[in-house]
């Protein structure tokens, strides 16, 4: 009997990102709507421009805080009704806080939308801000913090980003804020916050669905176009590193069955040039199950179940880092597996099979991240966020497609520095230093793991 031949894969279907009308309320509140007909649903995201990167000094943590003290209720109804009313919709109201900007969103019925509409202006521009309830929220994240003391993976993630970047910068602290920074938050706080970053001129509001432009404008004039505020200069981004050449930092965690490592260095802000270049040949190294690193920590050695590599996209130049968890014993191999293959990376160009592994799982799974009304707002909102083409979601298989060896190469070379390697290590100290100090990377101290 003749085996069934595999079916061949077929050309690619052309895709199209939604297309999107830009206009402005009265007010100046940016408005854009991506007509999606496909189902009954419309998605309405709130996007503001008051990020982690916009608290004062001091007080960091209060962004977070803010967003999500939104949904506890306004000056005309509380938390409780807030939610009831949502309910009765069919919906929930979400508020989330990045690195440089906050979101909220909800998903409706188009039957709905002038209900749902009116309500996400009366959170955003009406907060009640109440006492009890801002206070439960910073308790919350306080009991987070002692929570993340004992876990090792969020530990080493703060930690690598307070090693990696200068005490001035925002980003040497955790989005949400550390102990210290919180602990002092309360209604006030954020009320003052509240007055500061959220007015019309910080706000784009994003529509995607079953729904025309026109229609879209006339409910956020309605729900939102009243507004008047006027939004304060915020502090300005500081992206500083704390040092410059190798180093390794141990934080002890004697109970820790195994090591959390992170390797890495200083990366490069989202609108750089390269950024295409750069997401292959991250994919490459350590963005795929199928990359460089997860393939030598993981299938050749054993040494973990699992390692990534990634650059944290923001506005300023976030970190680039190697993620792993790693049996204790094998911390010191591990990590010069890492160092290898960055530096491997940066001198071995990329075979053409290798290289259309990458960009055919990259240009592949594009399309699917944009089906639904939701993954398309968030999609706007970050072409917002970072100031990208108009054309950028159509054209971005094409983008990736183009990538050649030699840019892989290029911008390796550019970006990836072994020389100013950092390595924070979270783990039993007494077995690890030892091991760490022998790959004589850099220096090696040992630091407390309070945050």
């Amino acid at each position: 009997m003749t085996p069934a031949r595999r079916p061949v894969a077929g050309p690619s279907r052309e895709y199209r990102f939604p297309g999107v009308v830009r206009t402005a309320l009265t007010n100046g509140v940016s408005l854009a709507v991506a007509p999606m007909t496909r189902l009954p649903l419309v998605t309405v995201l709130a996007l503001v421009d008051a990020g982690a990167a916009c608290d004062p000094p001091g007080a960091e943590g209060i962004a977070a805080l803010t967003a999500r003290a939104l949904t506890e209720g306004t000056t005309r109804r509380d938390g409780a009704t807030l939610t009831l009313d949502m309910e009765r919709l069919g919906s929930g109201l979400d508020a989330f806080c990045d690195w440089d900007d906050v979101l909220v969103h909800l998903t409706v019925t188009p039957s709905r939308l002038d209900h749902a509409f009116a309500l996400l202006g009366e959170v955003l521009t009406a907060p009640a801000f109440l006492p009890r309830d801002v206070d439960r929220l910073r308790n919350e994240r306080l009991a987070d913090l002692l929570q993340q003391q004992v876990e090792p993976r969020s530990l080493a993630d703060d930690k690598f980003s307070e090693f990696l970047y200068a005490p001035t910068s925002r980003y040497a602290l955790p989005a949400d804020g550390n102990t210290a920074t919180v602990s002092p938050l309360d209604a006030d706080a954020v009320r003052r916050f509240h007055d500061a970053r959220y007015a019309p001129s910080a706000l784009t509001v994003i529509v995607v669905g079953d729904v025309t432009p026109e229609a879209a404008h006339a409910l956020a004039e309605t729900s939102i176009g009243a507004w008047r505020h006027t939004v304060m200069k915020g502090p300005a981004l500081d992206d500083r590193v704390r040092g410059s050449g190798r180093r390794v930092h141990i934080v002890p965690k004697a109970d820790a069955p195994q090591t959390e490592l992170r390797v890495g260095h200083h990366g490069v802000v989202r609108g750089h040039p390269d950024y295409f270049p750069l997401v292959v040949m991250n994919a490459l190294l350590g963005g795929l199950f199928s990359s460089r690193i997860n393939l030598n920590l993981r299938e050749r050695n054993a040494f973990t179940y699992g390692a990534r590599s990634a650059f944290e996209w923001r506005r300023g130049a976030g970190p680039f880092v190697v993620s792993t968890a790693v049996k204790t014993d094998v911390t010191g191999p591990a990590t010069r597996e890492i160092l290898t293959e960055i530096s491997r990376m940066r001198e071995d160009a990329v075979s053409a099979d290798e290289l259309s592994l990458a960009t055919a799982y990259l240009d592949g799974v594009f399309p699917i991240r944009y089906e639904t009304t939701q993954s398309v707002a968030q999609a706007i909102a970050i072409a917002r966020t970072f100031g990208l083409d108009e054309d950028y979601f159509t054209r971005y298989r094409d983008r990736v497609r183009s990538v050649t060896p030699e840019d892989v190469q290029r911008v390796a070379r550019a970006h990836l520095h072994p020389e100013q390697v950092m390595v924070v290590a979270v783990g039993d100290a007494s077995v690890i230093g030892p091991a760490l100090e022998r790959l004589e990377i850099g220096p090696v101290s040992t630091e407390e793991a309070v945050t």
